[in-house]
């Protein structure tokens, strides 16, 4: 029988992803510096009222609460040894909302990056990222994820030590990277690198896109960029940050507004997601609004950069350079066929 993610997107047009984990907890009494990860034992309540929140707003997919819950993460708040006790905790946090809620919500087990930067750059070597991401996997899948979601990674080397980690479980597995320089990962991947990966990776995720960055305009270019390279089967995901980031009274606010958010879920899409969620600033709220818009948009056709623009906001030269093909396309290749300009490069 396939697994639930499956048998959504074999059914439905689109999914929708939940919203923020980290700033919806600094806005429940998280306090900067310190480890998310900890609340699953510490304040299950509120983590499981945040999940709960977002199942009531209507998201399909709800991503635990364990971003940073690798043992390379987890050392900075001394807390190396709880992998297995955190990650198994988040998992069973969620999937408890998702099974008291009457309908289908997908678990998927939130992995984000080691923070540690790759060989060949890099101290960490690619058995010991694939070791921890694999550790990390099994407590998930123990504690009753549907899916591994791997997100904000930026270097091919360490997405591809994730997925090799979360195979180790066989659930599917969902892959985003974070475009927030230029157009491109900090690590220099651009979407269509990130397509070619997700075509010679094994196994396959089941979707791939882009999350986080630098705010909904930028994260639909990518998405726009993604399908280009991706063709028309690739399941594609779009999970934007709440607009931009600002200082306001001593705390990080972001102001994307729930029509915004709802503008940036009909736009992402008609370019080509067909999971659609938001990230960092993203509340209930923001969610309720985007599921509302979904609900009432008949798909329209893919929009041009100026569309975007309009609705969400500017975006950066690199993003339009690529949807003029000035990037990573080579002359006369295969769709998809991509340089390995920039890969290096470093913010």
């Amino acid at each position: 029988m396939p697994d639930p993610l499956s048998r959504l997107l074999k059914t439905r047009p689109w999914l929708l992803a939940d919203g923020a984990m980290g700033s919806n907890l600094f806005a429940a009494g998280l306090q900067s510096g310190d480890a998310p990860e900890l609340w699953n034992i510490e304040h299950p309540d509120r983590v499981a009222s945040l999940h709960r929140r977002f199942i009531e707003a209507g998201a399909d997919i709800i991503l635990t609460n364990s971003f940073g819950g690798n043992r390379y993460r987890l050392a900075l708040h001394n807390a190396q040894t709880r992998v297995a006790e955190l990650n198994e905790a988040a998992a069973r946090l969620a999937r408890r909302e998702a099974d008291a809620s009457g309908r289908t919500v997908v678990v998927a087990g939130s992995v984000g990056p080691t923070g540690e930067i790759m060989a060949p750059v890099g101290p960490l070597d690619s058995g010991a990222a694939r070791a921890a991401f694999a550790e990390q996997a099994a407590a998930l899948a123990h504690g009753g994820v549907d899916a591994l979601w791997i997100e904000t990674m930026s270097s091919r080397e360490e997405a591809e030590a994730a997925i090799a980690g979360a195979a180790t479980t066989g659930l599917p597995i969902v892959c985003t990277l974070s475009f927030d320089t230029n157009g491109r990962t900090m690590m220099g991947l651009s979407p269509a690198e990130l397509a070619a990966l997700a075509r010679d990776v094994a196994p396959k995720p089941v979707a791939c896109g882009a999350n986080c960055g630098v705010g909904a305009a930028e994260v639909v270019a990518c998405v726009l960029n993604l399908a280009t390279a991706a063709g028309p089967d690739a399941v594609l995901v779009a999970k934007a940050n709440c607009g931009i980031p600002q200082y306001v009274d001593g705390a990080i606010r972001y102001d994307g507004t729930p029509a915004l958010m709802a503008d940036y879920a009909r736009l992402a899409l008609d370019a080509g997601a067909r999971i659609i969620g938001g990230c960092c600033g993203t509340t209930p709220e923001h969610v309720r609004a985007m599921r509302e818009a979904l609900e009432a948009h008949a798909r329209g056709p893919r929009p041009d950069l100026a569309t975007v623009v309009a609705q969400l906001g500017d975006v950066s030269t690199g993003a339009r350079a690529q949807a003029r093909g000035d990037l990573d396309r080579l002359a006369g290749a295969a769709p998809g066929a991509v340089t390995t300009r920039g890969r290096s490069r470093r913010r």
